[in-house]
């Protein structure tokens, strides 16, 4: 089986001894990154303002068009780019009628990002929110489905792979297929884009993509988008880079907006994490790494981990604390524990260099095309 610890010299030869299992959180860079670093500065110094000009006519629709292959998007200006997944969210919501109480459908599992803000746009009584527990696991999607169809909603907001357990929504099309159209749909793709392979193909016209590289794209932090569906949309939280495309003929009084995604454009920002972004994908696509490539290579990692710890026979860290382990999930395993447990035992994994993430009652390991399955060793944990 071939690895590719190769592409992730100067990360490992930083972090020797180290058994990252915490890539779902933080994603080791591929080496590529750093010269893409270093491209932008160069950049930046031989064109100084000409620079956003090559930007944009270069460089940014050149990512958009790997990201949409990676998405199956047959429209590749339907993504727009901001520095954090949040800064879209509110952007989306800033385009409802701010004079109506927006009635919004979701679930208790979603990021930090919407939980916080959707929590605190209901304490201020803009919001009305209904919540839809994702466990049991094995009835969520008929329950959500269900709920989307008789509740008038006029915003709808899921994952598509949940953080804090790894379920995974099987057929996202499908999914979307069974809910009503008048809501406004989106769905948070972070633990899901250049994980499990996505084909928006059928859906690119009807629900916002949020997503990001942080993760699995492995360009870091920085580089977030949207993939924006067709509508007349002008969200009020709005920055001048969203006006591009009606530039030419701007009126007094008026506030324009781009016809495509670019809408929901901001405003200045630093392109560095797409410059990185645009670097591993660039990479991926000359190393013949698809994302069902690294899906198929992280669902052989996670089986190689789940015979190791099988071994081991620990009381807490085996099968039966696993969190959805007959059902589509991410490119991370979670173990749900007693809240002191998943303390200590990531801390005495920590101290033998393994490096884990946890949550409350939830232990969660990452798996990456940078790992070397047959080199996991958990022994420390060994029932002896």
């Amino acid at each position: 089986m071939a690895t590719y610890q190769h592409l992730y010299k100067q990360f490992l030869a930083a972090r020797p001894n180290v058994q990252h299992f915490a890539c779902h959180s933080h994603h080791y860079w591929p080496d590529v990154t750093r010269q893409a670093m270093l491209d932008y500065w160069d950049d930046t110094a031989n064109m100084v303002d000409e620079k956003w000009e090559y930007i944009f006519a270069n460089k940014l629709p050149a990512t958009q068009k790997l990201i949409a292959k990676a998405l199956n998007l047959t429209s590749s200006e339907r993504i727009v780019f901001a520095p954090n997944t949040h800064e879209l969210l509110y952007r989306i919501y800033s385009s409802f009628d701010p004079n109506k109480k927006i009635k919004i459908l979701t679930t208790d599992s979603e990021f930090y990002s919407f939980q916080r803000q959707s929590e605190r746009l209901d304490q201020a009584g803009l919001v009305e929110i209904t919540r839809i527990a994702t466990e049991p696991f094995a009835t969520f999607e008929q329950r959500f489905t269900a709920a989307a169809n008789e509740g008038g909603y006029d915003w709808i907001f899921v994952s598509q792979v949940f953080f804090n357990s790894g379920y995974a929504i099987n057929n996202l099309t499908d999914f979307v297929k069974k809910l009503p159209t008048k809501p406004l749909i989106t769905i948070d793709g972070y633990h899901g884009f250049f994980a499990i392979p996505t084909d928006l193909s059928e859906l690119e016209q009807q629900v916002f993509y949020l997503a990001g590289s942080y993760k699995y794209a492995q360009g870091g932090e920085g580089a977030c988008f949207a993939v924006v569906p067709d509508g007349d949309y002008q969200p009020i939280y709005t920055g001048w880079f969203a006006e591009f495309g009606d530039l030419h003929q701007r009126q007094e009084g008026h506030v324009g907006y781009a016809k495509n995604g670019q809408q929901f454009a901001g405003a200045t920002i630093d392109y560095t994490a797409m410059y990185r972004l645009h670097a591993s994908l660039t990479l991926f696509e000359q190393e013949g790494l698809s994302v069902e490539v690294i899906h198929q290579y992280v669902e052989n990692c996670q089986q190689v981990f789940l015979q190791h710890i099988d071994k081991l026979n620990h009381p807490l860290l085996n099968r039966s604390n696993l969190l959805t382990p007959n059902s589509a999930h991410g490119h991370f395993l979670t173990f749900k524990l007693a809240e002191d447990d998943v303390v200590e035992l990531a801390k005495k994994l920590d101290t033998h260099g393994i490096k884990t993430d946890f949550r409350g009652d939830r232990l969660r390991f990452g798996f990456a095309i940078y790992h070397n399955p047959q080199q996991y060793d958990l022994n420390c944990l060994a029932q002896g």
